[in-house]
C-alpha cells in the first residue's frame, strides 16, 4: 500500500472524486463545447472563404474591381446614377488613437450614389467634435458631411439619442440609413455591398456586419477578441441571421419616418442598447436581419487596453441582457443569460479538473510511485488527453477563421496596409478563453442584481427592462472615467479648444490621400 502525506492524500482524494461518473460527464461536456466551437468556426470559415474564392474568380475573369461589386458593369455611369441615396449616421464620443483612421475609411467610401454623412456628438466640448471638424475641413468639397450637436439624452442612452437626432436631420430623399460606430473601419465597397443586398431583397429589415478584432498585445485585448469570436459564427452566414451588431446597421429610412414596427418609439422610450432593441423588434414582427459575407470589418483595439477596461466592457455587454422590449424578449434574454453562464463555467471546469489530475500524476511520479499503484480509475487522465486534443482542434479552428477573415479584409481593402496574423499570441488567446469564460457569469450576475451601469461617465438605471433614470457624473478625472473601454479615447476636452490640434493637423494631412481611388495607368 502506498504511503501518502497530507498533500498526496489531498491530490489522491480529489483525483479520485474527479474520476467519478459526474466528473467524467463534466469533462466530456467540456470536450463537447470545444468541438461545437470548432464546428461553428469551421462553418463560418467556409462562408467567408467562399466569398474570397468568388472575388478571386471574378478577378481572373477580368473584373479588377471585384472587391467593389460582383459585376463590373455595375460601375457604368448609367447604373451609378440610379443608385439610391444613403444617409450615414455616426454617433461619436471621445477621440482616440484609431478614430481618425476609422473616420477616414467611412468618409471616403467609393459608393457611387448620393451619400451624406451626419456625425452626431453630445456637445462641442466632446473632443470628437474638434477632431472630426478638422477632418471634414480637410475633405471639404469631396464629401457631403456635417456635424450635429444632439444635446443630452433624457429618455434613452446617449448613443441612441444621437442616432435619433441624426435620423431627424437626414435628407428627405434618403432611401437607406446606415448607422456606424466610430470604431468601424470600412472597406471602400462596404456601403455599396450593403445597398446591393438591400435592393436585391426588399424584405430585409436590417443589414448588419461584424468586427474582426486586432488585439494590441495586452491580456485585456485578447479577452475582447475571444469574447467576440463565438459571436462571429452568427454573423458569418452570408445571409439571414438572428444576430445584430450595433456598429453597422443599414435600414430603410421610411421605417424611421413612419415609426414602422415602433423602431423610433422602441429606441426613444427607455432604450439602452440599439442593437438589442432593434433585434427584439425584428423578432417580434418576424422581420429579416441579414449579414452579407463581405461585412467583416477590421477593429484595432487600443494599444493600452488594460484589464480594467476589459472588465468595464464585459459589464456593459452583460448588462444589455437586463434590457428588453417585450415579455418574450425578456424570457429570451433570461434564457441566454442562463445558457451563457452555464456554458462559460462548463468550459472552465474541465480545465480545473485537468490541472488536478496532472498535478496528482506528477506528484506521485516524483515520489517514485507508479500511477497503477493507486486505486482510482485512469479514465480521468484519459479525459485530460482528450480535452487537450479538443482544445488544439478548437484553437486551430479559431486560427483558421481569423486567417480567412484577415485575408478577406485584405482583399476588400487592397489600398490599405495589409493585416497579418503574426501579431496574434495563441497562448494568450487560450488564457483569455479561460479568463473571459470564468468572469462572464460573475459579470452577468452582478449586472442582474445591480440594474445600473456606468457608461463613459453616465449612469443608467433600468426598471422593467427600460432606462428609468439617467445620472451624469461630474466631468472630472478623479470622479468620472476619462477613457472609453476599447478605443482608449479621451472623453473630455476644453470648450472651444481643439484637442491635440497639432497632432490631428499633421496626421490628417498624411492620411488625406490614403483612401482615395487609385488612378489607372
Amino acid at each position: 500500500m502506498v504511503s501518502l502525506d497530507s498533500l498526496d492524500f489531498f491530490l489522491f482524494r480529489v483525483s479520485t472524486d474527479f474520476s467519478s461518473p459526474l466528473a467524467i460527464f463534466v469533462q466530456a461536456q467540456g470536450c463537447l463545447i470545444c468541438l461545437i466551437l470548432a464546428l461553428g468556426w469551421a462553418c463560418a470559415s467556409f462562408v467567408r472563404n467562399r466569398e474570397i474564392n468568388r472575388i478571386k474568380k471574378s478577378m481572373r475573369n477580368g473584373n479588377n474591381f471585384a472587391f467593389l461589386c460582383h459585376d463590373i458593369n455595375e460601375l457604368e455611369h448609367s447604373n451609378q446614377i440610379d443608385l439610391p441615396r444613403v444617409t450615414v449616421i455616426m454617433p461619436l464620443k471621445g477621440f482616440g488613437e484609431h478614430n481618425l483612421h476609422n473616420w477616414k475609411t467611412q468618409l471616403t467610401s467609393l459608393y457611387g450614389g448620393p451619400l451624406e454623412f451626419l456625425l452626431v456628438v453630445e456637445s462641442v466640448e466632446d473632443p470628437a467634435y474638434h477632431a472630426v471638424s478638422k477632418l471634414i475641413a480637410d475633405l471639404e468639397g469631396s464629401v457631403d458631411a456635417r456635424i450635429i450637436v444632439a444635446g443630452l439624452s433624457t429618455t434613452c442612452s446617449q448613443k441612441i439619442h444621437n442616432q435619433l437626432v441624426g435620423v431627424e436631420a437626414m435628407h428627405k430623399e434618403s432611401k437607406y440609413v446606415l448607422f456606424l460606430d466610430d470604431d468601424v473601419r470600412l472597406h471602400p465597397g462596404s456601403i455599396g455591398a450593403l445597398v446591393s443586398e438591400m435592393q436585391k431583397n426588399p424584405d430585409i429589415f436590417i443589414q448588419t456586419g461584424y468586427p474582426l478584432d486586432l488585439p494590441s498585445g495586452s491580456l485585456g485585448s485578447y479577452c475582447i477578441y475571444e469574447y467576440h469570436m463565438p459571436c462571429s459564427m452568427g454573423f458569418a452566414t452570408g445571409g439571414q441571421t438572428f444576430f445584430l451588431w450595433g456598429g453597422c446597421m443599414m435600414m430603410h429610412s421610411e421605417d424611421f419616418r413612419k415609426d414602422n414596427c415602433g423602431v423610433v418609439s422602441g429606441l426613444r422610450d427607455g432604450g439602452y442598447s440599439d442593437d438589442m432593441t432593434l433585434a427584439a423588434i425584428a423578432g417580434a414582427h418576424k422581420k429579416l436581419i441579414s449579414s452579407p459575407a463581405v461585412a467583416v470589418f477590421p477593429h484595432p483595439l487600443a494599444s493600452d487596453l488594460n484589464f480594467g477596461r476589459y472588465w468595464n466592457y464585459l459589464r456593459k455587454q452583460t448588462f444589455v441582457l437586463e434590457s428588453y422590449v417585450t415579455r418574450v424578449n425578456q424570457i429570451m434574454n433570461r434564457a441566454l443569460f442562463a445558457v451563457h453562464c452555464y456554458l462559460s463555467w462548463g468550459f472552465v471546469a474541465p480545465y480545473c479538473m485537468a490541472v488536478i489530475h496532472v498535478a496528482a500524476a506528477l506528484r506521485f511520479k516524483a515520489r517514485g510511485n507508479s500511477i497503477e499503484e493507486l486505486s482510482y480509475s485512469s479514465i480521468g487522465l484519459k479525459m485530460v488527453w482528450l480535452l487537450v486534443a479538443c482544445t488544439f482542434v478548437t484553437l486551430f479552428s479559431m486560427w483558421n477563421l481569423t486567417r480567412i477573415e484577415v485575408l478577406l479584409c485584405n482583399i476588400l481593402s487592397p489600398e490599405a496596409p495589409p493585416l497579418s496574423l503574426t501579431s496574434y499570441n495563441w497562448c494568450k488567446v487560450f488564457i483569455a478563453m479561460l479568463v473571459d469564460n470564468c468572469l462572464y457569469p460573475v459579470s452577468a450576475i452582478r449586472s442582474h442584481f445591480s440594474q445600473s451601469i456606468n457608461w463613459s461617465g453616465i449612469i443608467y438605471y433600468l426598471k422593467d427592462g427600460k432606462i428609468s433614470k439617467i445620472e451624469r457624473l461630474p466631468k472630472r478625472q478623479d470622479v468620472a472615467p476619462v477613457f472609453t473601454d476599447l478605443g482608449g479615447k479621451h472623453l473630455y476636452g476644453r470648450k472651444g479648444m481643439p484637442t491635440r490640434g497639432s497632432f490631428l493637423n499633421s496626421l490628417s494631412k498624411c492620411l488625406f490621400q490614403w483612401r482615395q481611388p487609385k488612378r489607372s495607368e
